[in-house]
């Protein structure tokens, strides 16, 4: 079976791309660790370390006085916008960071939730990560609001778009939904959602987490109002970024201290950030669209299309090899949308009478590092039927290699079949 499609000559090869990781040079008991653990995330390249490292060795201060390092403080933070904006097309003043997605979605939940009371909807799914469910559930206990929950399919690893339609009425006051699923990588119509949340005159709040490493994000055509995202699942530090659009972040009452700036963005922010993680999470856009081989005159934006048209086709055929041969194996069952559908490289599945923990372990000596568990998507894994164990997760990521597929197929194999 063919690794990939015919490589594009102008993006840097897999095996450019892996000499700038240097944590692909590690060895467990024996074996070149091949990381499969991305959808919780991914490693970082040296460049990525190398500005936050800068950053902190040359630049380091607190924002907003009238002395060198803070003012170099303050450009770097606005570059730091300016890039992770050109990476989901909006502008520097929708950007904001926080800890994580997860935080930073309490605090708007929170700060949204003043104006909600009786009466009021928010429409969630059972497909998604909790942080994208449980802080719009917070709001049943502090303001009273109603949350519905549009049903999966188990047998497709999709919610169900009939049961969607009836969710959103014109009592909803927002729709919650992720781009993708981080447990069994469906990708959702998005734009769908957001289409029937903007015609009851909802909001529309996007989890993007697990979906921006593996596609494009344009929220001007997407027309979501909000969007999470991390820059630890694309090659960066752990830091939350979220876009709201600017007249939406200017007329929203954070909870703030009273000196704190009124305008956007950093009405969103509490307290002095993490400037090197901000740092970090643009050098993680740039070492991306850096991936073009050769001089280019051409925009970050356009860069990066080129880069990730070129990801996504390897991307597809390591997950069509995986898939193919995890399917061959007595006891193994996949979970999710099959390649042919929209999806993630991230395949779900699980060894008959055997734990995914010692799955994992098993697979762990063997140099091939995978996730388990419900990864915070429990509702999935619930609806799946299966237990506290839950599932093996393998994500492909831009370093990830054929011969590292195959290892992995061996290496279930093995389990499965001893």
């Amino acid at each position: 079976m063919a690794a990939t499609s015919q490589l594009s000559t102008s993006v840097a090869s897999t095996a450019q791309i892996r000499a700038l990781f240097p944590a692909l040079d590690r060895i467990h008991n024996g074996h070149p660790v091949a990381y499969f653990d991305g959808p919780g995330g991914t490693q970082v390249p040296r460049n990525v370390v190398d500005a936050m490292s800068d950053y902190l060795f040359h630049h380091n201060a607190n924002t907003h006085w009238a002395y060198p390092t803070s003012e170099e403080t303050d450009a770097a933070i606005e570059n730091a916008r300016q890039t992770c904006a050109d990476f989901i097309n909006a502008s520097a003043k929708e950007i904001a960071f926080g800890a994580n997605m997860t935080t930073l979605t309490f605090h708007l939940a929170r700060a949204l939730g003043t104006k909600y009371g009786d009466g009021d909807e928010i429409v969630v799914t059972e497909l998604d990560h909790h942080a994208n469910v449980a802080p719009w559930r917070r709001l049943e206990v502090e303001r009273r609001v109603r949350v519905r929950a549009v049903k999966m399919d188990p047998a497709t690893g999709q919610f169900d778009w009939n049961d969607f339609a009836k969710a959103v009425t014109k009592q909803t006051r927002l729709v919650a939904i992720g781009a993708a699923s981080n447990a069994l990588g469906t990708i959702n119509d998005v734009g769908r959602a957001v289409q029937m949340a903007h015609s009851v005159g909802a909001l529309a709040f996007v989890d993007a987490v697990h979906y921006v490493a593996h596609a494009l994000v344009d929220v001007r055509a997407l027309d979501c109002d909000f969007l999470g995202m991390s820059a630890y699942k694309f090659y960066g530090p752990h830091i939350g970024v979220i876009f709201g659009k600017g007249e939406l972040l200017e007329s929203i009452d954070f909870p703030k201290l009273i000196p704190a700036p009124d305008y956007s963005p950093e009405n969103v922010e509490t307290g002095t950030q993490n400037h090197e993680g901000m740092v970090g999470a643009g050098a993680a856009v740039d070492f991306l669209a850096s991936l073009v081989n050769g001089e280019s005159s051409g925009s970050r934006q356009s860069r990066l299309a080129e880069v990730y048209d070129e990801l996504h086709a390897r991307s597809s055929a390591l997950t069509r090899r995986l898939w193919g041969g995890l399917s061959t194996i007595e006891g193994v069952r996949l979970y999710g949308p099959s390649p042919e559908q929209p999806r993630t490289p991230t395949v779900a599945f699980t060894v008959d009478d055997v734990a995914s923990t010692e799955v994992a372990r098993q697979l762990a000596s063997r140099g091939l590092f995978l996730s388990h568990g419900d990864f915070y998507a429990a509702t999935v894994t619930e609806r799946l039927g299966l237990g506290d164990e839950g599932l093996v997760r393998a994500g492909c990521a831009c370093y990830t290699t054929a011969e590292e597929i195959d290892r992995l197929i061996e290496g279930v194999t093995e389990i499965a079949v001893p």
